[in-house]
């Protein structure tokens, strides 16, 4: 709903700070940056960013902290300064590379011909076709989550802790694993949701839950989607998408932590004045 994108991704050495960062990030700034190490790469023979340990990885990455070789040029060393910039508000932009004199210096614009007439019509049928088998289709399983998604959403390796003094600030979001099934996982998650005033929306293994009362700041909706990182092992992650993150922390994170069998042995009253709905002990 912010315009950004909140998904983790990318080989660490080549990812952008934002991204580490966790707070939502711009793709195309992202890429531009990722474009810049893999030009200084091509160039230096060697990463710019590269550290034994995750957390020393991050901390260049996050204060850009590299050096040109002595070979580059001038105006290669200006324009890969520009590109990894930290700063995604005042990093180049590709208009702004297009029209750098070191990177005009023998570039040849692509040209792109059409062969033949397209019809829009036939287009447009093609994904109205598609629309059609989207709504039968059911996916087998999770999207698959890798190491460096898992690392990245973990609380030991988070950056803020390491760039930022926190003082008591509330995150958006939270996760949990679980060695149970994604569709038992999504099932207890929506019988504990409903006696708290949640109406819930399942597609596939994601799941909007969205609170009928207004809160302090509207009505608290949670997106919830689960993930698969290893054949029997599962990461859930519940994300703030509206309302206010008070109320968001108080319904995810409190204290008491129920497994599922005690959570099944309470009644809705019991379950409401848990007012929780962290309450998995999975593993």
């Amino acid at each position: 709903e912010d315009g950004l994108l909140h998904t983790a991704c990318g080989t660490p050495n080549y990812v952008a700070p934002e991204v580490l960062k966790d707070k939502g990030y711009d793709g195309t700034s992202s890429d531009i940056w990722s474009c810049g190490v893999i030009l200084f790469v091509l160039m230096a023979g060697y990463l710019p960013f590269d550290e034994p340990s995750l957390i020393g990885l991050y901390k260049k990455i996050w204060e850009a902290s590299f050096s040109c070789p002595s070979w580059f040029s001038s105006g290669a060393r200006n324009l890969i300064k520009r590109i990894l910039d930290p700063n995604p508000l005042t990093r180049i932009t590709i208009p702004e590379i297009l029209q750098d004199e070191w990177f005009k210096k023998g570039y040849k614009p692509p040209k792109f011909e059409q062969d033949e007439d397209v019809n829009l019509d036939d287009i447009d049928a093609v994904f109205n076709d598609s629309t059609e088998h989207l709504v039968t289709e059911r996916k087998e399983k999770p999207v698959s989550m890798n190491a460096f998604e898992l690392i990245s959403r973990s609380q030991s390796f988070s950056l803020d802790k390491l760039f930022e003094k926190q003082c008591g600030s509330v995150k958006p979001e939270t996760s949990f694993a679980s060695q149970r099934p994604p569709n038992e996982i999504l099932s207890k998650i929506e019988e504990a949701a409903k006696p708290l005033g949640f109406n819930v929306h399942k597609r596939n293994y994601k799941m909007k839950l969205k609170r009928d009362k207004n809160g302090r700041k509207g009505q608290l909706s949670v997106a919830t989607e689960v993930f698969e990182v290893a054949p029997s092992l599962h990461m859930v992650e519940l994300r703030k998408t509206g309302g206010d993150t008070l109320e968001f922390h108080k319904v995810t994170t409190k204290p008491r932590v129920y497994t599922v069998g005690k959570m099944s042995g309470l009644d809705a009253s019991k379950r409401e004045a848990l007012g929780s709905l962290r309450f998995f002990n999975f593993l």
